[in-house]
Formats: C-alpha cells, structure tokens, sequence
C-alpha cells in the first residue's frame, strides 16, 4: 500500500495518534504532513508505505482554514488549551462587518509573523514548548508568510467571537493571526476553533475519518475511492516506458540519457506496469520513488 491517504482528524486526537492507529489498521509505514494540534480538526494527509517519500513534493503547500477567534481574554497558549493570562474589554463599536473587514484587508500579503512560543518549532534542538514549559526564555525565530485571502464568516456579537476563513501560506500560525485581529480590534483574544479544509489539492470533501477507516479497512471499493496511489498523484505527468535491459539498469542507480525536459515523469515497463517516478535533469533520467 503506496500513497496518500487524506484523513479528516477529529477533535482531542493527536496527529500522531492517527498516525499510529492508521499504521495498525493497514500494517504499512505510515507519516504525516502538516500537524494539526488536538483541538484542531481538518485535513490531515497521511503518507503510506513507499507514499512516505512523496513528503517533499507536499511540504510547501498553502492552506486553507476556518477559525473562530474569542475576544477579550488572552491565554497563554493562544488556543483553549492554555491559561487565560489577561483580559480586556471588547469596544462593540468595532465588531461590525464593515469595520472587520477593512481590517482583514490591511492582512493581506507577505509578513512577518512570530509563532508561538507553544509550538513545535525547534531552537538549538529544543521544541519552544519545551522550553515554555521549563520556564526557559529563548529568542523565538520570526518567519515570512502570506496571507493570499481572509474573508470574514461570522460575528457573534454575544460571545463576543469572530468565524473567518483564511487561505495561507506554509507555515502560518492561526493562533498568532487570531492574536494580531485581537490587537487590532483593540484588545485580546485567543483561537477558540479551528478547522483545516484543504491542503493543496486535498480538500476536506475528500477526507475520512478514522472511524470511517476501521470501519471500512476490509472494504476494497473504500480504498479504491479514498486511496491516491503514487501513480494517480502524478498522473498528469509525461509517461516513459523502459525496456527490460534499461528498466534494470534504472532501478540500480544508473542514470539514463534521456534527450526530453527537465522535471517529474512516471515510469512503466513495456508490460505498461508502473514501476514508480524518475526525474530527468540535465538529460539524465534517474530513479527517485520506487514502488517495487
């Protein structure tokens, strides 16, 4: 089992933790891009068995979310799971449609952003929250993102809570943006929801649970549907069929003179059986994702 497998993960499970009980249920090598934190659920991509090492083609994806930020409290995590750490008032005068807005509009573009200090990030081979948790102080790495759209989905002007859904950048922290709409609406706030509906190409529409896995791990016409296998992710790649002299040579490391463009092709041998993914630089076809 070769491919990519998009999960919709549920709310109080850990990345890691879908990882480990879809590697139970298929018995195959299994990894994941793009983390989700616990109380955030969405798509999740899962990488089985040879699909492990398409991780390269996938980690500088954008991605899309709907978030809910709370106004007027602070935590010190930036999301439910922290300690509320300040309070402040919310002026009603700004929570209106036009005014928000205005304001997501001024979130456009490239940034800088700071992530937060309960991230996974790593300082001098130390996770930040290892170090929150320590009580350590360390000099948190700023980062360049983009915010490509954010359109606002909902005011709640009762719990005082904000829905938006932003469309962003590798790398962008929603808990630092519900923050910097909270400062900018003249108080505090923290993210209260949040929900990953696409990564890349991989949309929410397409996901599963790992429920709907156990449940469905014996059932073939499932996996037919749900699976993308590595040949059907590349499928819009040009095709080169090798004999079984230049076949052989190929999967031992030997690079072939191939007189075509530069980039990605998809590998077949003259039986038309996929053999894997082959990348051609300078006029050398070589091996790269191998499924046999």
């Amino acid at each position: 089992m070769d491919g990519i497998l998009i999960t919709n993960k549920q709310k109080g499970y850990s990345s890691n933790y879908v990882v480990r009980e879809v590697k139970k249920i298929t018995r195959a090598k299994t990894g994941h891009i793009g983390t989700l934190d616990p109380m955030a659920t969405g798509v999740l991509p899962l990488l089985l068995g040879e699909g492990t090492k398409l991780s390269k083609y996938l980690i500088q994806h954008d991605k899309i979310y709907e978030a809910i930020v709370q106004l007027g409290k602070k935590t010190d995590t930036g999301d439910t799971e922290g300690n509320i750490i300040e309070e402040k008032i919310v002026n009603e005068n700004l929570l209106n449609k036009q005014n928000i807005e205005q304001l997501f509009n001024c979130l456009l573009g490239k940034q800088i952003q700071t992530p937060p200090i309960y991230s996974a990030i790593k300082v001098k081979g130390k996770k930040l929250y290892e170090y929150a948790r320590n009580n350590e102080k360390v000099e948190i790495p700023k980062r360049e993102i983009e915010i490509y759209e954010i359109n606002l989905m909902e005011i709640n002007n009762g719990n005082k809570t904000i829905k938006f859904k932003v469309h962003c950048s590798k790398g962008t922290y929603i808990r630092t943006l519900c923050e910097t709409i909270a400062e900018k609406l003249e108080t505090v706030g923290y993210m209260k929801e949040l929900n990953r509906i696409k990564v890349g190409n991989f949309s929410i529409e397409q996901s599963v649970t790992l429920e709907e896995i156990e449940k469905n791990k014996d059932n073939l016409n499932f996996w037919k549907e749900h699976f993308i296998t590595i040949e059907k992710f590349f499928v819009e790649k040009p095709k080169i069929i090798l004999d079984e002299y230049k076949l052989k040579l190929f999967l031992n490391g030997v690079q072939l003179t191939r007189k075509e463009n530069p980039g990605i092709y998809r590998i077949y041998n003259a039986k038309q059986s996929f053999i894997g993914i082959g990348i051609i630089e300078k006029d050398l076809l070589k091996r790269d994702v191998i499924i046999i």
